[in-house]
């Protein structure tokens, strides 16, 4: 078999098991292009969808949606191709967590010069208008859990480029978001900027030590925390968030890992929150429809 027809069987498979998990077209465009070899083109990749509507006519109009994208938007398409390249989820040989952060945030800024929206929400495919889509999605499912509200302080792990502050900034007290890329930092600054109950620092990623017990009502984890267990810090992370919780404060980790088992994260959360005094109420759902993210939703104890 030629490499061009391997990377087709590859690509077919793929799509097939998209299909199956019910994926969005903009999420399957999105783990494509982290999956298939890049020296395949949009083109080619969209000609193996068109060749599979005849064995999947149920599925006909979304196979040539892929193919539609894919043709019209294959300069976004490489462009996501070359925002995932950037941050490599294989750490080396003896490498320690705070190489490995630095590694990361080397990663989020080469990712974030190439498209600020895709390097936090890759199947936005580079699209503010898609982004702003899936974060308002979002913000409504946050508002519906009650961790929202104009007297609470929210502490937002992985800011990026502060597309939630940007969204969440009326809907509570004070936001902080914090991150390990100095680049999605400055994009949020400007983002946010004259949004006066939003602060942005850069963090160390290895804990949350510049805050104190108790100093938030709310603590928010879109798409962090698997690069923090990437790391390893993420039970260390998971104390942390435990111990800057006021009682009754929530945590909304959404993704935990990038592990093909969810099964496996909820055991790891289940755990973790039970060794830190807290409860899941929201173990491992798919709420959104335009972003296929799973979420957890876990409470620290009322202390009565």
């Amino acid at each position: 078999m030629t490499l061009a027809r391997q990377t087709g069987a590859i690509a077919m498979r793929l799509l097939e098991d998209y299909m199956a998990d019910g994926l969005s077209v903009d999420n399957a465009l999105a783990r494509l292009a982290v999956c298939v070899d890049k020296t395949t083109s949009a083109a080619q990749l969209a000609d193996v969808a068109l060749d599979m509507r005849t064995s999947h006519v149920p599925r006909r109009s979304w196979l040539e949606g892929i193919a539609t994208m894919l043709r019209d938007k294959a300069d976004a398409f490489d462009a996501v191709r070359r925002v995932a390249a950037c941050v490599s989820h294989d750490p080396a040989n003896g490498e320690t967590a705070a190489m490995t952060v630095e590694r990361l945030a080397g990663g989020f800024d080469r990712a974030a010069a190439i498209s600020p929206a895709a390097s936090v929400q890759l199947s936005s495919m580079g699209d503010e208008d898609r982004l702003s889509a899936t974060t308002g999605e979002i913000a409504l499912w946050l508002e519906r859990q009650g961790m929202l509200g104009t007297r609470k302080r929210i502490l937002d792990i992985g800011c990026g480029i502060g597309r939630l502050e940007h969204a969440l900034g009326a809907m509570a007290g004070r936001i902080v978001g914090i991150d390990i890329s100095p680049r999605m930092i400055a994009i949020a600054r400007r983002r946010c900027a004259g949004v006066a109950n939003v602060e942005f620092r850069l963090t160390s990623g290895l804990d949350l030590g510049d805050f104190a017990d108790q100093s938030f009502d709310g603590v928010l984890a879109l798409d962090s925390f698997p690069y923090l267990v990437l790391a390893g810090v993420a039970e260390r992370h998971f104390g942390e968030i435990a111990r800057v919780l006021r009682p009754g404060g929530m945590a909304a980790i959404l993704n935990y890992s990038y592990r093909a088992s969810p099964d496996i994260d909820s055991r790891d959360i289940n755990r973790l929150a039970h060794a830190f005094g807290m409860d899941v109420l929201v173990d491992g759902e798919m709420p959104f429809g335009s972003w296929d993210g799973t979420v957890f939703l876990i409470r620290v104890g009322s202390g009565t």
